[in-house]
């Protein structure tokens, strides 16, 4: 007998939806949803930042917040899964059910080898089937990869690992938060047909969240719209930043603003450092707004590592206003590692999960501000309020945000520092198209009122050629051009 086609929706469906709605005390985390999903098809998740798609992803995975109370009916496989004991749902995922979220790299043991990751849940640990499962998530396998750790991965290699990871132990269902966030289009593309692929060959049940409206409309075969509770939706705006020492830099006696020279990087893979980044350079003098692009993997992300300290292993010259910056944020000033903040990709990455918003936004607030301590919860709220979230989000925990809110509140936190100089990394990736165009606007508002500098990292060469200045394209460790964005980047 042979098996259904994705169009037979008369076969048995492996998920079911009816009215299932979840509430989190009186927030609406999942608005009333309907739906039945077949093995062999996409389903994509769409709506606003907020509106429920990774918390529906997460029950389907039969993981809800602490609290959260679902009504309405769910059935995956025959089951269902938050009411299910631990056991029987560690088997469920183990065997039949897959999830991969926005945030993969904070889900990859950083100890461990990415063919280790690969072999831990696969059939077999053979040299043949590592190989098939990079493959097959296009991932390089004349690179050394299968012996490098997560941390030496670009976010999007970290995605496409864990994405093999998931498929190493067969599911029959894959579920996935932002699949393409944080890929450069031609891997985007690349991604998509993997995807209908999977679903096609594998004969898997693909559920997909997701912003980017060209892989619903040519791969999903079914698109769910949710729409956010209106009381928690609002636009990300510029507000008063707290006063700022003096920072002159004709008192240092040196050229203004962040500079690098001559930056090679690299990680260490077994016995022998690969490199990364080669005679990097690059200036970001007050006020401007610099945009770093290149393919995935090609080192945007380390040149901003290495900008903000994180990435020590490198040689090369970095300054600020003329006065030398140490490599390791650990040995910087206190007042240089206020003026420099990195808003990550993954917000997980700098968000802990055990301490609530406000707790996260306090401790930079009351580590580099003057304000009094009674003062501290109305700025809070502020700095929520100018990244489009509510002030009721400052008592919950990140494991109880989409991942377009905790990547809000990542950049709430580095506001609250009051820098000169911020980091952004792919930081609309998780964002619908109307919350990132308010994101660049909030920073564009930044640079204009307070003279921030940025620099940003991004694969959105539209908002790249709106809001910045000058850009430097990167490829394979080395920038190949640098030069004003309406020259090298035209609209």
């Amino acid at each position: 007998m042979s098996a259904p086609t994705a169009s037979d929706d008369t076969a048995q469906p492996l998920i079911t939806l009816s009215a299932l709605e979840i509430r989190l005390s009186n927030t609406l985390l999942l608005p009333a949803t309907t739906a039945r999903i077949h093995a062999g098809q996409i389903t994509a998740l769409m709506g606003a930042s907020g509106s429920g798609k990774t918390t529906l992803l997460r029950a389907l995975a039969g993981h809800l917040p602490p609290g959260a109370r679902a009504s309405g009916t769910l059935d995956v496989l025959g089951h269902t899964p938050h009411e299910l004991p631990d056991a029987e749902l560690r088997a469920l995922r183990r065997t039949a059910v897959a999830y991969v979220g926005q945030d993969p790299g904070s889900a990859l043991n950083p100890r461990m080898t990415v063919r280790r990751l690969l072999t831990e849940l696969a059939a077999s640990s053979s040299e043949e089937t590592v190989h098939a499962l990079l493959t097959e998530c296009r991932l390089p396998t004349d690179t050394g990869i299968a012996e490098r750790r997560p941390t030496a991965l670009s976010g999007g290699q970290q995605r496409r690992v864990a994405l093999a990871r998931a498929l190493a132990r067969s599911p029959r269902i894959l579920l996935l938060d932002e699949p393409t966030a944080g890929l450069d289009t031609a891997l985007r593309d690349e991604i998509a047909q993997l995807l209908r692929d999977l679903a096609t060959h594998r004969h898997l049940a693909v559920v997909l969240a997701t912003h980017d409206p060209h892989l619903a409309e040519s791969r999903a075969d079914h698109t769910i719209r949710l729409t956010p509770e209106a009381p928690g939706r609002t636009t990300p705006r510029a507000k008063a930043a707290p006063p700022r020492p003096d920072t002159d830099p004709a008192a240092a006696g040196g050229e203004a603003g962040l500079a690098a020279t001559a930056v090679d990087a690299h990680f260490r893979t077994g016995r022998s450092p690969r490199t990364v980044l080669s005679g990097a350079a690059l200036a970001a003098p007050p006020g401007t707004a610099c945009a770093v692009v290149g393919p995935s993997g090609s080192g945007k992300s380390t040149l901003l590592r290495v900008l903000a300290g994180l990435h020590p292993a490198h040689t090369g010259h970095l300054t600020l206003d003329g006065q030398a910056v140490a490599a390791d944020v650990r040995r910087r000033t206190r007042e240089q590692q206020r003026r420099i903040q990195l808003i990550p990709q993954n917000p997980l990455d700098t968000l802990n999960p055990r301490h609530t918003i406000a707790q996260q936004l306090a401790r930079p607030l009351l580590l580099h501000s003057t304000l009094p301590k009674r003062s501290v919860p109305g700025r809070i709220t502020e700095l929520l309020d100018q990244v489009g979230l509510t002030a009721d989000h400052a008592d919950r925990y990140p494991g109880e945000l989409s991942g377009g809110q905790r990547q809000r509140v990542s950049i709430a936190r580095a506001l609250a520092a009051g820098p000169d100089l911020l980091l952004c990394d792919e930081i609309t990736s998780a964002l619908d198209a109307e919350t990132a165009t308010s994101v660049m606007d909030l920073l564009g508002c930044l640079r204009e009122e307070h003279g921030t500098t940025l620099v940003v990292v991004s694969h959105e060469h539209h908002l790249v050629a709106r809001y910045t200045d000058t850009v430097h394209v990167i490829e394979r460790g080395t920038i190949t051009a640098s030069g004003p964005v309406d020259q090298l980047m035209p609209v």
